[in-house]
């Protein structure tokens, strides 16, 4: 068993994966901020498809989510039809990528979230989660694109059975298949406090969302990332999941800022525009 734990942080941010007892990691993602706009892209994705399908898979998603990043997209296009291109985009080069496999099938679950001026947006395929803490309270949870959760949605299996239930792993919707995703959005106003947590299923399966919530609210994020990880490694056990996590938190200063930025434009007439546009 893996425990060793790969890591990357942004202001606000902690990130991490590790293979748990695995012999590859086909999970993979990427963290990306724009200082001028104080703008945050996070996305997870978790591969499968067999003979390193997998890892080519979510790699093939974190490729395209840097290649639209660094064009500048998510600057022209609203918050829900940028990641909505992401979703798409990333579908459309893992259906290319799996043109020159002799064997196995890249696919990939994916969730992102882009923090933007005042708004959160988020979308996902498959049963990596997003969840959103204020508090202690969980506001949003993501809905698994799987046929365990489709029990769950007819009454045929209780929501806290869901992480041991074999059906939880056979996906209804992801990226590389045959059709284009259905892709599912949410989106909120960023609140002082408010936390996000982004996961792969191995550490859903293996947390809480009690734990979870709870990790977030840590002053040290990356103790609390190290922590999460390593618990749901232990869980996991000899042949547990990958695992991979994103932390994020909206703070004091950071909601003041954009507040600021809000407010600035109603007061100085000639940069309303430019000003609105930035914190759209």
């Amino acid at each position: 068993m893996d425990k060793h734990i790969d890591t990357c942080t942004l202001p606000l941010v902690a990130a991490g994966r590790a293979r748990g007892g695995r012999p590859t990691q086909q999970d993979d993602l990427i963290c990306l901020h724009d200082p001028e706009q104080d703008a945050r892209l996070l996305v997870l994705a978790d591969g499968m498809g067999g003979d390193g399908a997998g890892e080519l898979a979510s790699a093939g998603v974190v490729a395209v989510v840097r290649r639209l990043w660094e064009q500048g997209l998510w600057r022209e296009q609203p918050g829900a039809l940028f990641l909505e291109t992401l979703c798409q985009d990333a579908h459309a080069e893992l259906r290319e990528r799996g043109r020159g496999l002799a064997s196995g099938e890249p696919h990939s679950t994916v969730v992102a979230l882009l923090m933007k001026g005042a708004r959160a947006y988020w979308a996902h395929v498959g049963d990596s989660r997003l969840y959103r803490f204020q508090g202690r309270r969980c506001l949003d949870c993501t809905e698994d694109h799987s046929v365990g959760q489709l029990r769950v949605r007819r009454g045929e299996l209780a929501a806290d059975q869901l992480a041991s239930d074999p059906a939880q792993h056979k996906l209804l919707r992801g990226l590389g298949g045959s059709q284009p995703p259905q892709v599912d959005h949410g989106g909120a106003m960023l609140r002082p406090g408010q936390t996000f947590a982004l996961c792969s299923d191995g550490v859903w399966e293996s947390l809480s969302t009690h734990e979870l919530g709870r990790l977030t609210r840590r002053r040290d994020q990356h103790d609390s990332l190290h922590e999460a990880l390593a618990q749901a490694v232990e869980r996991g056990g000899e042949s547990g999941d990958n695992v991979a996590l994103i932390f994020a938190r909206v703070g004091w200063n950071e909601w003041l800022s954009r507040c600021s930025r809000r407010l600035w434009p109603a007061r100085s007439g000639g940069l309303a525009g430019g000003r609105r546009d930035a914190a759209a």
